[in-house]
């Protein structure tokens, strides 16, 4: 009988940057928007808890308290995935206008790669990055190619019409929402080396192509399609925890994903989360009721900017059928570092 050890943290990408040297996500939507009014701009005009937040630095020492939350429950992660020894991690995570484009977004795609090649600096990092790693440096995974087509032949008998792929479309190896759990798994640099089998999940839905995943582009595109309902991603996660199940491997799954997102709520002119929202979700994981997940509207995760939350769906799919109860690590809220922020163990 299949044992899985159960995970969920954010992939925040300014993790990999120094506190210093650069703009947080709300400030260059500010710039970015043409149209953003002027009068909304200055300090004076932010939330209360954004000012606070911002302080005296521009936010550096808020963020090197962020950091310091963040990697206290990644170097907890690891130790948990090292002690139980899994054959290989099934993870569920986004892809923000990435690997997938205009020629196709699956709901859900299974990465059936040999290996996994990423050139995360390759981005624009004007501060560089905390490990002064060079542009070219690549980060490998291990894939699982037999195993990931096993699980996709099995999913689909189960009846879920599950995309795969051999190969990458447009993006050299994985995105960010996977290699960066690889990175802060591994953010001491000690070594970690276990296969993965990535599962695609079209979190961002109806702005997937519109704002190429990610903050509004100021250019009116019509919305795109929306992504798999709550419903379907916890029946999916259900499933493939059956298929694990009944087999013989000892499995990490993981969900990768922040919750809601300053850029992508509307209601706070794409600039600040949705604090509220966070609260509800974080309370009925505290109260294991994320059965309650799977009724959520698309509507509303959209509203909220929670898209990246519809991973952690997929997981709590898969922790109800194991019958296992979450333990949160850490809930952080913050109004300036665009997303909340929760970190979470499901034991066997």
């Amino acid at each position: 009988m299949g044992e899985i050890l159960g995970m969920a943290s954010t992939h925040w990408p300014l993790l990999i940057q120094p506190d210093a040297g650069h703009l947080w996500p709300f400030q260059m939507t500010m710039n970015r928007l043409k149209d953003f009014p002027e009068e909304k701009k200055p300090i004076s005009a932010w939330p209360e808890a954004a000012r606070v937040e911002f302080g005296e630095d521009e936010g550096v020492s808020a963020h090197a308290e962020h950091r310091a939350r963040l990697l206290k429950s990644f170097r907890v992660m690891k130790d948990e995935i090292e002690a139980f020894n899994p054959d290989f991690i099934i993870m569920f995570g986004d892809d923000q206008y990435e690997n997938f484009k205009e020629d196709i977004i699956p709901p859900f795609c299974v990465m059936a790669y040999d290996e996994y090649v990423s050139y995360p600096f390759k981005r624009p990092m004007p501060a560089g990055n905390v490990w002064n790693e060079p542009e070219d440096h690549a980060i490998k995974m291990r894939g699982k190619p037999e195993v990931a087509k096993w699980l996709t032949k099995r999913l689909i008998e189960e009846g879920v019409d599950m995309a795969y792929s051999y190969k990458p479309l447009h993006w050299e190896g994985l995105g960010h929402a996977f290699v960066n759990i690889q990175m802060f798994l591994d953010y001491d640099r000690k070594g970690f080396d276990y296969p993965i089998i990535p599962i695609q999940v079209n979190c961002y839905g109806s702005k997937v192509i519109a704002n190429h995943g990610g903050a509004p582009l100021g250019n009116n595109a019509p919305p795109d399609p929306t992504s798999p309902t709550p419903k379907r991603c916890y029946e999916v996660g259900r499933k493939v925890a059956q298929i694990v199940k009944d087999s013989p491997y000892r499995v990490c799954m993981y969900a990768s994903g922040g919750w809601s997102h300053g850029f992508l709520v509307e209601e706070n002119d794409y600039l600040w989360p949705d604090i509220e929202s966070d609260r509800v979700r974080a309370q009925q994981l505290q109260e294991n009721r994320e059965h309650e997940w799977a009724q959520i509207p698309v509507k509303d995760i959209e509203d909220s900017g929670q898209q990246e939350f519809l991973n952690w769906v997929c997981l709590a799919g898969a922790m109800a059928e194991m019958g296992q109860k979450p333990q949160v690590l850490d809930y952080i809220e913050t109004m300036i570092f665009n997303s909340g922020k929760c970190l979470a163990v499901y034991r066997p």
